[in-house]
């Protein structure tokens, strides 16, 4: 059985929209983007590249899909995000989209139909996507979060689990935290259940 994990790039003020690019996703008239890149450092960049290398599926909401859709194919293969991204197996959650016009995506109507994907895949992520990232949790198909967390604030952006879409969950470290030169800190935690509540402090 396979595990459905949510990558995300987040400022410390939660934000995860457009760290990859000035241009890359302004909606909601967000003029912040590209974020990401003055903290890249050697270190850092190997580790999201090995993440990237050890899935076998890619996961989207229909924004970021049609975010990625735009951009990775026409890289074709000249670096190994795209090589990777346009080679894989890819599905898409949306109740619109009639078509996907990315070789190799599927589309599902429906976030808790991804469930079945762990019967094809030992290695699914999830990418940016946050509203579908608080669908997959809700829906309890959510295993692990991977979470780069950058040493900025930023003041507006999206953000995940926002608006009421999470739910109440625990989680626990599943591997030793991660300090780069950069101040980029890479935590990654698995479901455990349900948060405990109603307790005192001094208790």
């Amino acid at each position: 059985m396979g595990t459905i994990s949510l990558d995300l790039f987040l400022t410390l003020d939660g934000v995860y929209q457009g760290p990859g690019g000035a241009d890359e996703d302004p909606s909601g008239g967000f003029t912040l983007g590209g974020w990401q890149a003055a903290f890249a450092d050697a270190e850092s960049g190997a580790a999201i590249m090995q993440g990237i290398n050890d899935m076998d599926a890619l996961l989207l909401g229909r924004r970021t899909y049609d975010i990625f859709a735009r951009y990775w194919p026409q890289r074709g293969n000249s670096n190994p995000i795209a090589e990777k991204f346009n080679s894989m197996d890819k599905y898409v959650v949306s109740r619109t989209l009639e078509g996907a016009g990315w070789d190799g995506t599927t589309v599902l109507s429906a976030a808790d139909k991804a469930a079945q994907l762990k019967e094809r895949h030992e290695d699914i992520h999830v990418v940016g996507s946050g509203a579908l990232a608080g669908s997959l949790l809700a829906a309890g198909i959510l295993d692990r979060l991977n979470l780069f967390l950058y040493p900025i604030t930023l003041g507006s952006g999206k953000r995940v689990f926002a608006n009421g879409s999470g739910v109440p969950a625990a989680f626990t470290l599943a591997a030793e935290p991660q300090a780069f030169p950069s101040g980029v800190v890479r935590l990654v935690y698995e479901r455990s259940g349900i948060p405990v509540t109603g307790l005192d402090a001094g208790d």
